[in-house]
């Protein structure tokens, strides 16, 4: 492996987590650690791991809850490995967006070459957690979003619809994939839903200061600006 890569451990298990360490450090990862999903979260938004090794039984919440608020922004590897050996936790864990999935007991050879083939599969460039445009705000990872420094509560409804403009910031995301998106796929031609939380939107993120952001493609869908 040539270069510095760098790894990211959430395994609330001492042992486990020196035992990587000891793994990774002689193959070239610089090597971060955390001890829960929230922990875990943070740190993958600060370090911005090459590859991240996730258990599922966290302390403070489930390895797939974790998981899936990492894919809302994040592509990096991730490798999970875990106790859970049912069929079930592997296809959970793989549909909520994991590469590979590893059980321990485990051997450093297969955990090294598992890691190098989740690594040879991603995409080079990592999404930014932080979404800025304007006024607006919004941190992925935190889940938060501010208008001019002052924090905007959403509620769940209101972010789901937020964080797919942001996903597509710039260009026009159609009537039916928000309503996919958020609602589901059986809400395909339910657009009222989307007038009325995108008015919500707008109340809540458009001010005199910040300007419009989310435009109006008539008869298509809606645009989130990105402004200077």
């Amino acid at each position: 492996m040539s270069g510095e890569r760098i790894a990211l451990i959430v395994d609330d298990e001492p042992p486990i987590r020196r035992l990587l360490r000891l793994t990774l450090e002689p193959q070239g990862y610089r090597v971060f650690e955390a001890d829960n999903g929230q922990l875990g979260l943070q740190e993958a938004a600060a370090r911005r791991p090459d590859v991240i090794v996730l258990d599922l039984g966290l302390p403070d919440m489930d390895g797939i809850a974790a998981l899936k608020r990492l894919r809302e922004w994040s592509q990096a590897p991730v490798l999970v490995l875990t106790v859970r050996d049912r069929e079930a936790d592997k296809v959970a864990a793989l549909d909520a967006g994991a590469d590979d999935y590893l059980t321990k007991p485990f051997s450093a050879a297969e955990l090294l070459a598992r890691m190098r083939a989740v690594q040879r599969r991603a995409p080079e460039a990592h999404e930014e957690p932080v979404f800025v445009s304007g006024g607006l705000t919004v941190d992925q990872a935190a889940r938060t979003v501010t208008v001019n420094k002052q924090e905007v509560h959403l509620t769940a409804t209101e972010y789901g619809l937020l964080h797919e403009l942001v996903r597509h910031a710039g260009k026009v995301v159609t009537h039916k994939q928000l309503l996919r998106a958020v609602w589901g796929p059986n809400a395909e031609e339910q657009s009222q839903y989307l007038r009325v939380y995108i008015t919500h939107l707008r109340k809540k993120l458009e001010t005199k200061t910040s300007g419009k952001l989310i435009q109006t493609e008539p008869g298509i869908g809606y645009r989130l600006l990105v402004v200077d």
